[in-house]
């Protein structure tokens, strides 16, 4: 088996804009395998929030590719690396080589559902957005939002949206003072889930009181080992494969999950086709897909999947 691994750069479209700030293109790692026959791809998206860049990345990943080579299998490499980014993209690689070696080459189904993402911006902006999202055939928004002008900006979204499910993306932005309240003020307006809107070190808050929506843990979750203390706290969990560490532990955690009555999301990076179809096998177990990263960049791989009306195909 030969491996290498090397980093792209894809601008965006437009700027994407969360909490955390604004980002106007994707970087992201990809890993290739070959045996001379059939080849294998993974991309992993390095997160700054989680302590990675492309560099620590393609450092994570040099030693490995001998160690694949040499026949590290995906069940050896869960021991040899840590969760997340770098691993995401070798194990990838190894789980789309081991498809195609058995043909299978087309997993069900043919298309998922999304969300549209709307990234944070003036109230009128944001509702600009939503018309726009909804016309196309979108029925499940996705706000970004920081800690200010929350209530004017889910107001002017539902305004002119009224039929769409909106979920809330606050990224860790806002505080505890103020969350209980907000989050009547949010069910009142018909959101159906808000995504962690406490920094992971302080969502222990949430247990403090009954939720009247429910909340998904994001940043507060990678791994199975997480999922105990999110027990009292969350109603559901946000699975990334740049997360997890790959689809070998994200099916992993979805099955753990479960069983202990969370629901799943589905969600990804900013990153190319290549990391929705890795993910593929865990979408017709989520409650929530946000599958829309590719969509923003200002070109795709090819053959890139096709975003249509909600819904995202195989291709």
């Amino acid at each position: 088996m030969r491996a290498r691994c090397f980093d792209e750069r894809w601008p965006l479209r437009t700027a994407f804009v969360i909490s955390r700030g604004a980002r106007t293109e994707a970087q992201v790692v990809v890993v290739e395998l070959s045996d001379g026959e059939v080849s294998g791809v993974g991309e992993c998206t390095p997160y700054a929030r989680y302590g990675e860049s492309a560099a620590s990345v393609l450092h994570q990943l040099q030693p490995m590719l001998k160690e694949v080579s040499d026949g590290l299998t995906r069940e050896q490499l869960q021991l040899r690396m840590p969760a997340g980014a770098a691993r995401n993209a070798l194990d990838c690689a190894l789980a789309d080589w081991e498809a195609k070696k058995a043909g299978r080459l087309h997993p069900a189904p043919d298309f998922l559902p999304t969300v549209q993402t709307l990234v944070v911006d003036s109230p009128e902006a944001m509702a600009s957005a939503a018309k726009i999202a909804v016309t196309a055939g979108a029925d499940i928004l996705k706000l970004k939002l920081d800690d200010q002008h929350v209530q004017e900006r889910v107001s002017a979204v539902r305004s002119a949206a009224p039929d769409a499910r909106l979920v809330i993306d606050a990224n860790e932005a806002w505080r505890k003072e103020t969350l209980l309240q907000r989050c009547h003020d949010l069910s009142k307006l018909g959101v159906a889930m808000l995504e962690q809107p406490l920094p992971a070190s302080e969502d222990e808050f949430l247990e403090s009181f009954e939720h009247p929506l429910t909340i998904c843990a994001d940043e507060s979750c990678h791994t199975r080992e997480d999922l105990p203390k999110l027990l009292k706290r969350y109603e559901m969990v946000n699975i990334k494969l740049d997360k997890t560490g790959g689809i070998t532990e994200a099916l992993a955690l979805a099955d753990e999950a479960t069983d202990l009555g969370l629901e799943i999301m589905l969600g990804c990076m900013l990153c190319t086709s290549r990391a929705i179809r890795a993910a593929w096998p865990l979408g017709s177990r989520a409650s929530f897909l946000d599958l829309d990263g590719p969509t923003w960049l200002a070109s795709d791989v090819e053959p890139p999947l096709l975003f249509k009306a909600g819904r995202v195909y195989w291709s």
